[in-house]
């Protein structure tokens, strides 16, 4: 078979076979139901309310139990905004986003797993980073509450 021809041959199989694997992956991410959408902007508040010290805002997502597991250490509500403040004030800054969430709701809770990409910046310079993050929410009022999260920092790939 002349080289042409597998050129040839090898592009009609990878038009047959793409189309194929773009519809898999787009079936796999199946629209998200108001709640669901609802959980994402929850977590994607709280993370808006810690970059820029906001805690009332951060305080109108949370439950009044709420706490964190973060690098090793349990937080509540207040200490985890205290500890964000002082990063701040030293020159941290942060950037969080929820990316790829996999939403549960059973009637007034939820929980949900997410990848959190970012970055860390300070004087000298900014790193990306990921965590693996989780949180479970309940539905207090009318509104999803965060009432635990869990965050572990993804090693940095050498």
């Amino acid at each position: 078979m002349s080289s042409s021809l597998r050129i040839a041959l090898a592009i009609v199989v990878f038009e047959l076979i793409l189309p194929a694997h773009v519809s898999t992956a787009r079936a796999q991410q199946k629209p998200l139901t108001s709640d669901q959408r609802q959980i994402v902007d929850t977590m994607s508040a709280i993370f808006a309310a810690a970059r820029t010290d906001d805690v009332a805002k951060f305080d109108s997502v949370i439950a009044s139990d709420f706490y964190i597991f973060d690098g090793g250490a349990r937080f509540n509500g207040q200490a985890v905004m205290v500890f964000i403040k002082a990063q701040h004030a030293a020159g941290k800054r942060y950037e969080w986003n929820v990316t790829e969430p996999d939403v549960h709701v059973s009637g007034n809770t939820a929980w949900i797993a997410y990848t959190n990409k970012g970055s860390i910046t300070d004087a000298s310079g900014s790193i990306n980073q990921k965590w693996l993050e989780s949180a479970f929410l309940e539905k207090q009022a009318g509104a999803w509450k965060i009432v635990f999260m869990h965050s572990t920092r993804v090693p940095a790939q050498p």
